[in-house]
């Protein structure tokens, strides 16, 4: 039986999965070299906003921790969950996305019990919504040993 049919079966018992910790960045890949965040914008923005809710910004946590990001569409337009790209900017960049896929929604990105090796880890996220309107948010993580 599958994970997903485990949990389903156990959501409808009344009863909750136990959530393992999954490697978000891997201690190899945090040996990368630095890619220097490059973000140019041009005037001012409607795209979707992007907020980084756990963990805070610049603020040491411990691994494994909780991933959440939330989305915001502006006007009428909705996010476009297949438009989110997560990117460790380190060189050569490291795409997150598929990673994160299962945790990616219209409204965010909810991660529990991420892995992240300590350190200071710059994340470059992308969103679009449904007018075509893309957000780029550059974020650090910084993780204590």
């Amino acid at each position: 039986m599958t994970l997903v049919k485990i949990s389903m079966a156990l959501i409808t018992l009344g009863m909750t999965a136990t959530v393992f910790a999954a490697p978000l960045i891997s201690p190899k890949e945090a040996e990368l070299p630095d890619t220097p965040p490059t973000l140019s914008t041009r005037g001012i923005s409607r795209g979707p906003s992007i907020k980084l809710n756990s963990p805070e910004a610049n603020t040491p946590v411990m691994s494994p921790f909780e991933f959440k990001v939330s989305f915001d569409a502006r006007g009428e337009s909705k996010i476009d969950p297949n438009s989110v790209k997560v990117i460790y900017m380190k060189s050569p960049f490291v795409d997150l996305t598929p990673r994160l896929k299962a945790a990616i929604s219209a409204s965010g990105i909810d991660f529990a019990k991420a892995e992240v090796p300590p350190g200071t880890h710059v994340i470059r996220i992308t969103v679009k919504d449904t007018e075509g309107r893309e957000t780029n948010s550059v974020m650090n993580l910084v993780v204590a040993k």
